[in-house]
């Protein structure tokens, strides 16, 4: 059994670069069409099928002429549909001499649809049952029965158009289902584009340069290779996770008439719009389908423009959550941020100063043992007590910038002001001499708290009063260290997500936005990340010199 030669690999660096070229040319002068024209030939490239819905009169015919210059010495077959259309008009007429002398039903093709390579049929469903069953088996198989004969059909884009759906129930759910790509092709929007097409301005399409159009020989060796590029584990868990975001928004695990939903996804169209996805890859240069390339889902998956609306918003999500691991990454860093508080609740619990509450004449007052806390000599002041900040601060003083530790207060003076709940007190900060004023009060849990400069309320532990067992200070320092653990983690994630997604760029088909929504989303990530891992890395200093600040 004989079987074909596989042609060499490409290169794929070279590919990519030429079909970049060729698509600007091919949207010199077309007003905001350059995304429609991309995702045309993409299909085109990958063998796939297009429908353009859009009003009448937005150049959607001239669309699918600009593809015909993308392949040397083709042929372009066009029509408008019409109730009144016969297989004969689209088809090629029956030959009446092959009748007359042998008796048989054959067609004379040439010059028709069996014998084009890019093929626009606008109207699409105008057309009467025998066109559009003619047509299911040509987009099929892409053979045409010609009489007794089986032709091959050369056919490498399909361009449907029209300014409606089909109509429910009406038989032609097979054949729009073949239509992978689907494009809304809208009016001119800007506003100097508009003055340009009325005034006749711009550029026009020219003859492309020599070596720019694919041939025959060189489609053939692309279709064999878009097959090899990868679809990774990876990936794949990328797109199912795409896949139960729809169904969960259809509702489509509860609904008894999942088939008929406009979210509804055939296991087809899954299938055919992966080959697309590859061939996206190996157009972009590369061996294996990178996350930005399933954007271009959201031009396969909607039925109706109003699905188009959702399935944009589910892709949007998907891409600026999920798709490079944004999610993944925030989860990391919110679970550190849980650890920390959990540990900073911890240790305020076991060492902050908490006070009683006693009521005489009508006057409320508020107690505490100082008796246990630790007396220091502090500038000539042997009464002087430490008090440790057991939280996160940017300073308790104007006077001192930076993170405050501990405070020395003179301890007789300081038991009789607080009873009232808050004082006013000088003292030093930290290992510094001069001296500051420190705001102090007992808050709702009765619980002692100095202000910082920002006036939030920061947990005040006592030197001497209570100590921190070694065994003690190794929990909380390996609870610490699960926290930056899991923020390296997160950076790590980040690290590597950037890099996937900075080696799909410049992507060639993706519209250009979603690749700015996508790094500003990273960004967001990293700069999250890299704010709190700050955070973290004060607050775990504290944490593990928390012993030497009660001394």
């Amino acid at each position: 059994m004989l079987t074909m030669a596989r042609s060499a690999q490409p290169n794929k660096a070279l590919v990519s670069e030429r079909i970049q070229k060729l698509i600007k040319a091919l949207s010199n002068g077309v007003y905001e069409r350059e995304e429609t024209i991309k995702l045309c030939l993409l299909a085109a490239l990958a063998g796939e099928s297009v429908f353009l819905l859009g009003p009448p009169g937005i150049a959607k015919s001239l669309i699918a002429k600009r593809l015909i210059q993308a392949f040397d010495n083709s042929r372009f077959f066009d029509y408008l549909m019409t109730r009144f259309s016969t297989p004969e008009e689209v088809f090629g007429p029956l030959s009446i001499q092959e009748l007359k002398d042998n008796g048989k039903y054959v067609r004379l093709v040439d010059g028709y649809l069996p014998t084009a390579q890019v093929v626009f049929l606008d109207e699409i469903w105008k057309a009467g049952p025998a066109i559009l069953n003619t047509l299911l088996t040509v987009v099929n198989e892409r053979t045409f029965k010609n009489g007794q004969d089986v032709l091959p059909v050369p056919m490498r884009l399909l361009i449907t158009a029209s300014n409606e759906l089909p109509e429910e129930d009406s038989g032609l759910e097979a054949l729009y289902d073949r239509m992978l790509v689907r494009v809304f092709v809208n009016r001119i929007q800007e506003k100097q584009n508009f003055k340009s097409m009325l005034m006749g301005e711009g550029p026009t399409i020219q003859e492309l340069e020599p070596g720019l159009a694919i041939t025959d020989e060189e489609y053939n060796n692309w279709q064999q290779h878009i097959d090899d590029v990868k679809l990774s584990e990876e990936i794949f868990e990328k797109i199912y996770t795409l896949k139960q975001m729809i169904e969960t928004r259809s509702g489509e695990v509860e609904s008894q008439d999942a088939h008929e939903s406009e979210l509804y996804i055939s296991d087809r169209r899954w299938k055919k719009s992966v080959r697309l996805l590859k061939a996206s890859a190996f157009y972009n240069g590369r061996d294996e389908i990178n996350p930005l390339d399933l954007m271009l889902l959201q031009d396969c998956m909607w039925h109706s423009p109003e699905s188009r609306h959702v399935i944009r918003e589910i892709i949007n999500e998907f891409a600026l959550q999920k798709a490079f691991n944004q999610e993944q990454s925030q989860h990391c860093a919110t679970e550190a941020q849980t650890i920390l508080d959990e540990l900073n609740d911890d240790i305020a619990n076991n060492l902050c100063v908490t006070f009683s509450r006693e009521s005489m004449m009508r006057k409320e007052w508020y107690k505490y043992d100082f008796s246990g806390a630790r007396r220091y000599n502090v500038n000539h002041n042997p009464r002087m007590i430490k008090l440790v900040m057991l939280q996160q601060n940017p300073s308790v003083s104007e006077q001192e910038k930076g993170d405050s530790r501990w405070v020395y207060v003179d301890g007789d003076e300081f038991e009789k002001k607080i009873k009232t709940g808050q004082c006013d007190i000088y003292g030093f900060v930290n290992k510094n001499t001069h001296l500051c004023r420190l705001q102090f009060e007992v808050d709702a849990k009765l619980r002692l708290v100095i202000k910082d400069i920002a006036n939030r309320a920061v947990l005040v532990g006592i030197a001497g009063d209570k100590g921190i067992s070694p065994a003690q200070q190794q929990i909380w320092a390996s609870r610490a260290e699960l926290a930056s653990d899991k923020i390296v983690d997160a950076e790590h994630n980040i690290k590597i997500s950037r890099s996937s997604f900075h080696g799909a760029l410049p992507h060639t088909f993706v519209d250009e936005s979603i690749p700015s929504a996508i790094e500003h989303s990273l960004s967001l990530a990293n700069d999250t990340v890299n704010e709190l891992k700050l955070d973290m890395d004060k607050s775990l200093f504290r944490i593990n010199h928390l012993s030497e600040y009660f001394v």
